[in-house]
C-alpha cells in the first residue's frame, strides 16, 4: 500500500474534506517500531498522535506499591486514547506504551493535531469518538478490579488472549499483569482451573482442556 493511502484504513477519515486529506499526508510520516520498544513511558510529554497501521501496543500502568495493570491495547485502526488526552491537556504520560509486536503507524505532530482539532469537525469527530470509547472501556477496567471475581475475569483473558487457538503463552506474571492482581493468586486460580479440567499448565503455556466450560464461567459475571 503506497504510504499516501493509509488515511483509507481509518473509517473516520473517509469523509475527510480533500484538502483536510492533503494537509494530513503532507504533515505526517509513517514511523515503525520494533517489537518490545517501549514507545512512551511516565513523565514524557507526547510531540504527536500516533494512528496505528499495523500491530498493537500494549497501555499498561504501575501502581505506586509497584504492581502492573494492563489498562488497555491499541490496534490497528486505532490512536492511543491516554496519546490524545495528554495532547489535549499538555500533560506529561502517567502510563507506557509497549510495542507487542513490530508495529506501523501514522505519526501526526503535535502542531497539525492542534490545528485539525482546531479547524476539522470530521477529524475533531474521529478523535473524540476514540477517545469516548476507550474512556467506557477503562471505567469497565476500574469496575472490574473493583468488583469482578477473579476467576471470572481471569477466565475471559485467557480466551480472549488466546483468540481462537487452543491456549495462551503467556507466564503467571504476564497474567498477573493483565489483570491487576499478584502472581500468587493468578497461580492459584490456575490451579484450580486445572483441577477442574478447564486448562492444562506447561511452562509458559496454558491450554484449553474444556473451552466451553471456561466460556460458560467467562459469561457467570
Amino acid at each position: 500500500m503506497p504510504e499516501t493511502d493509509w488515511i483509507e484504513k481509518f473509517s473516520g477519515f473517509s469523509d475527510l474534506p480533500e484538502d483536510t486529506k492533503r494537509y494530513l499526508r503532507t504533515h505526517s510520516r509513517i514511523v515503525r517500531v520494533p517489537e518490545s520498544t517501549t514507545i512512551f513511558g511516565p513523565g514524557a510529554i507526547p510531540d504527536s498522535l500516533m494512528l496505528l497501521l499495523d500491530g498493537n501496543v500494549r497501555v499498561q500502568q504501575t501502581s505506586e506499591s509497584g504492581r502492573d495493570i494492563v489498562l488497555y491495547r491499541v490496534e490497528a485502526g486505532e490512536s492511543c486514547v491516554l496519546t490524545t488526552a495528554c495532547l489535549l491537556a499538555h500533560e506529561a504520560y502517567s502510563a507506557e506504551g509497549i510495542a507487542e509486536t513490530p508495529v506501523e503507524a501514522v505519526s501526526i505532530p503535535r502542531a497539525a493535531f492542534d490545528r485539525l482539532m482546531a479547524t476539522s469537525r470530521e477529524f475533531r469527530d474521529f478523535i473524540l469518538m476514540a477517545y469516548a470509547r476507550r474512556i467506557t472501556d477503562l471505567f469497565r477496567v476500574i469496575d472490574e478490579v473493583a468488583f469482578g471475581r477473579i476467576d471470572v475475569r481471569l477466565a475471559g483473558r485467557l480466551l480472549a488472549l488466546g483468540g481462537s487457538s487452543d491456549g495462551v503463552a503467556a507466564t503467571h506474571q504476564q497474567l498477573a499483569t493483565e489483570l491487576g492482581t499478584a502472581r500468587e493468586v493468578i497461580s492459584r486460580v490456575l490451579q484450580d482451573f486445572q483441577k477442574r479440567g478447564l486448562i492444562t499448565q506447561a511452562r509458559g503455556r496454558i491450554a484449553f482442556a474444556d473451552r466451553a466450560k471456561l466460556t460458560t464461567l467467562a459469561a457467570s459475571g
